[in-house]
């Protein structure tokens, strides 16, 4: 098995430090870092440990050597196409988000920034903390299985505001959405 605690933290763009901390009970970088990098044993407990402080599945932290995943072959950088310092596993965003049911919006007619045929991978989100994803696309569900999209642009107690992407739609008022989903990753083939 190939241990992708780094790959993981690297690309959620976390610290050793930061990881530490959020382990339920902190321990020190220097420790995560013996157990990323294979120089003291991860065991179960560990596994479960830094998985729930970086937020994944426990099996997202582990591949097997036989398995084909993909990885980073170059990066784009502002002088041009590198090759990457290390080699790195290239692990799906939805694999290493936080908390909430993952949504999928398939989109049928280009609107705004999205072209027909995009999918836009939504996760839920609690509504009291609508403050932090303001000027987000979001998913919200709306009376008799219907539901509203759009960029969050206003937030009250039991309401939120969007604009939706087509150009002249008018603001839609959502009252007391049963839950709101932010758009995390757009899959939109070539």
């Amino acid at each position: 098995m190939i241990n992708r605690i780094r790959d993981i933290r690297a690309q959620k763009g976390w610290t050793l430090a930061q990881v530490a901390a959020a382990c339920d009970p902190p321990t020190t970088a220097q420790t995560i870092g013996r157990l990323e990098t294979g120089m003291r044993n991860l065991s179960l407990i560990w596994m479960n440990r830094i998985a729930a402080a970086l937020q994944v599945e426990p099996e997202v932290l582990l591949r097997s050597e036989s398995a084909e995943e993909p990885t980073i072959t170059a990066v784009l950088t502002a002088k041009g196409v590198d090759a990457p310092h290390r080699q790195t596993d290239a692990v799906l965003p939805t694999a290493i988000a936080g908390d909430g049911a993952l949504r999928v919006l398939a989109i049928e007619a280009a609107a705004g920034d999205y072209r027909s045929g995009d999918q836009v991978w939504l996760r839920e989100w609690p509504l009291d903390n609508a403050a932090a994803i303001l000027n987000r696309d979001v998913l919200a569900p709306l009376p008799g299985g219907r539901f509203a999209f759009g960029r969050l642009i206003g937030h009250a107690d039991d309401r939120v505001s969007l604009l939706p992407p087509g150009s002249g739609q008018k603001q839609l008022n959502v009252s007391e959405p049963a839950w709101i989903a932010v758009a995390e990753m757009l899959v939109r083939k070539l």
